[in-house]
């Protein structure tokens, strides 16, 4: 062994020794660790073998190769076939047109490399192409080509007429019908997100399947056109390596034509045999894909379920079995099995049927059993209902039946909530309404947070008789007080509802006397039934450009609770706060001043002049004002002691009945005269004018200066 030498200013390398005496590979190269990595990454790996592909379409492959890819091709279409046998739905094999095209482009690449190996070496034998090709032409031929040749063709017939047609038919119409049926899917989506049905995240994967769906059923289309070339392709292939391997084994090889023919024609059908099987079981594969569009579950338990879902089908084809193995001729061995496996299987289905419609029939039965009464848990106490109509016994026909004109409790109350949303802007509280024994037979209390609130007597066949002018009816009744203004009343029988309305008196049936009562307490109470969660609802629900106003100021500038005590303060005074862009809009305003919810409010109000003016127009359509006089003001004013937030009323209690005197002899003139007038005081003085005012006169409005509409007509009808 010569030793190898470098002398001084050489270029040339020796591979270095390791320790146990091996070779060491050159610094910079690659480890066969790291080799294995790249190639296990899943897109590197398809790369690699995307490129094998089109190698083998160049290159010449040996024959110990070529079995090693026909194999791998074999076990390839088989798992598609199992994997489209297996699956659930169709889209859970969504990459299948992608995996058709690679399954279709290495059978041409062997196809081709085949053909080279076929021809250029079939004169040496029938095993120049590979012992692969050359098992399936001798197991199929069984020794003659003929055989061989029609074998060949009707697999070609079979994958090509009936498999690949058909599927490619089932993908074109379920591509079309599924892209007709797109926009109509799309709607039904946006209907169940609308009604609550279906939440964001839900309707975002539905959209995302749907728009899967429509790709995968029109991928599908046009891979239904791959199967389709490569059955053609093969039938082509094969016809030429038999003409072209007769030519070269008679021309070139010196081979008789028979030996040609046999040798030539054994290697091109065993070819076209191991192409054409992977070919068959991926149209297969294909077919049974595209065809489970509508069918639920694994293929077995699908097609288990309805074809045995039928018993009486299964026990006719047991009957028409018994019936042919009994004509003459015929065996009756498997014709007599065939039938007692289908009588079986009958038999067997018509008992799992019953067990489970007896099933079914012992839940109902259970469902319809009334529940053993289980004790509410103890935090069911702490509960409160916010509204809560108590009835007596005797009243139970508002709600159950109906009232005297038809209309029941529960309607009026449906028509309420839509009348407070569009007159105050908030919605109602549910209404809960029950029976109270403890309660006189026609009596009835309205709670408010379990807080009795009002209260009546009501009679359901009977009408309230009320004069408009006030006086009392003069009609056969019982005389009582309306429950919601305090007017007189008398409750008459229906007899004599027309001869009431002819005297031009106002006829009310229970319901709506209920119904008025329950809106005027809700009137008055409606600023504690805002609670924070319904703020917080009515401003999630503000979209557009207000949107943007409700990140800038909350909770930056003002906190959720500050604007509900804001909100609270304006529905008081019975201001509504339907226009909650302007009221957010005053509140942006006024926090750059001060934070007092008190204060924010009053400034809010000067924003609201258009709406609080014209909500206090009389039919004439001015505003009738009673003004409050310099002197008061003067004395409202001085009374006032602290600063800023602390501020508060210090006056006399004489001087505070004196006035209190005034504003009602005041309204009391304004109220013969047939006006209802607002007080109307300086911006300093009306919070203070009003927490007295509200004491004796509540559903008084109070007006400062600075709320006055420009454009209002005014009418002074007294003063103060």
């Amino acid at each position: 062994m010569s030793d190898v030498t470098a002398s001084e200013g050489s270029q040339a390398k020796v591979p270095a020794t390791a320790p146990g005496g091996g070779f060491r590979l050159p610094a910079g190269t690659p480890s066969l660790a790291t080799v294995w990595d790249t190639i296990r990454r899943g897109d590197i790996a398809l790369a690699l073998g995307v490129m094998i592909i089109l190698v083998v379409l160049i290159l010449p492959m040996p024959a110990m190769m070529l079995d090693m890819f026909l194999a791998i091709s074999i076990i390839f279409s088989v798992l598609i076939l199992m994997t489209g046998l297996f699956i659930q739905k169709p889209l859970e094999f969504s990459s299948f047109p992608t995996v058709l095209l690679i399954a279709t482009m290495l059978r041409l690449a062997l196809n081709l490399a085949s053909t080279r190996l076929i021809l250029a070496n079939g004169h040496e034998g029938t095993d120049a192409a590979g012992e692969v090709i050359e098992a399936f032409g001798h197991f199929v031929m069984g020794g003659n080509f003929i055989i061989g040749i029609i074998v060949f063709s009707i697999l070609v017939i079979v994958n090509f007429v009936v498999i690949t047609k058909g599927s490619g038919r089932i993908a074109e119409v379920a591509a079309r019908f599924t892209l007709d049926a797109m926009p109509g899917k799309q709607m039904a989506i946006d209907a169940d997100l609308s009604a609550g049905l279906i939440d964001e995240g839900t309707a975002r994967q539905r959209r995302r399947d749907l728009e899967d769906e429509s790709s995968f059923f029109g991928a599908m289309d046009g891979a239904s056109k791959f199967v389709r070339g490569d059955a053609i392709a093969g039938l082509l292939i094969t016809f030429i390596n038999i003409i072209g391997g007769i030519i070269i084994g008679v021309a070139q090889m010196d081979l008789s034509f028979s030996q040609a023919a046999t040798t030539y024609t054994l290697l091109t059908i065993g070819d076209g045999l191991v192409s054409q099987i992977p070919a068959l079981i991926v149209s297969t594969a294909a077919g049974l894909l595209v065809s489970k569009a509508g069918v639920a579950g694994s293929a077995d338990k699908a097609l288990g379920r309805q074809l045995s879902g039928y018993p009486k089908a299964l026990g006719m084809s047991s009957f028409v079995m018994v019936t042919l193995a009994m004509l003459p001729g015929i065996p009756m061995i498997p014709f007599l099995g065939l039938a007692g496996l289908a009588g079986y299987l009958a038999y067997r289905s018509s008992k799992t049927q019953r067990v489970a419609a007896e099933e079914v029939r012992m839940a109902e039965v259970a469902a319809a059993e009334p529940a053993k009464p289980t004790e509410p848990p103890v935090t069911e106490s702490l509960k409160m209902d916010e509204l809560r109509i108590e009835l007596g016994y005797a009243l139970l026909p508002l709600i159950n039946g109906q009232s005297a004109d038809g209309d029941q409790l529960t309607e009026q109350i449906k028509a309420l909530r839509r009348q407070l949303a569009a007159d105050l802007g908030i919605l109602m509280p549910p209404v809960r309404i029950l029976d109270n024994i403890q309660l006189g037979a026609n009596d009835y209390v309205i709670k408010v947070k379990e807080v009795p609130a009002g209260n009546g007597q009501l009679f359901p066949s009977h009408y309230m008789v009320m004069d408009p002018a006030g006086g009392q009816v003069k009609l056969p009744g019982t005389h009582t007080t309306e429950p919601t203004f305090g007017l007189p009343a008398t409750w008459v029988e229906g007899q004599y509802r027309e001869d009431a309305a002819l005297r031009g008196y106002t006829v009310v049936d229970p319901a709506t006397v209920l119904a008025t009562h329950l809106t005027e307490t809700i009137r008055g109470n409606v600023s504690e039934l805002l609670t924070y969660a319904d703020v917080q609802k009515l401003l999630k629900e503000i979209t557009g450009e207000q949107a943007k106003l409700v990140e800038d100021i909350v909770p930056s500038q003002i906190t959720v609770s500050g604007i509900q005590r804001v909100l609270q303060a304006l529905l008081a005074e019975r201001i509504s706060v339907r226009d909650l862009g302007t009221i957010l809009e005053g509140v942006a305003e006024a926090t750059g001043f001060t934070r007092n919810p008190a204060m924010i409010a009053e400034h809010v109000r000067t924003r609201l002049a258009r709406q609080i003016s014209a909500a206090n127009q009389a039919p004439g359509g001015y505003l009738p004002l009673i003004a409050l006089s310099p002197q008061w003001e003067q004395a409202f004013i001085e009374s006032i002691v602290g600063d800023g937030e602390e501020r508060s009323l210090a006056m006399a209690p004489s001087k505070l009945q004196e006035f209190v005197r005034l504003v009602r002899d005041a309204f009391e003139q304004a109220a013969q005269a047939g006006e209802v007038p607002v007080l109307l005081t300086s911006p300093q003085s009306r919070p203070f004018v009003r927490s007295i005012v509200e004491r004796f006169r509540a559903h008084t409005t109070v007006m400062s200066q600075n709320e006055v509409h420009p454009r209002a007509r005014l009418k002074t009808v007294g003063s103060v």
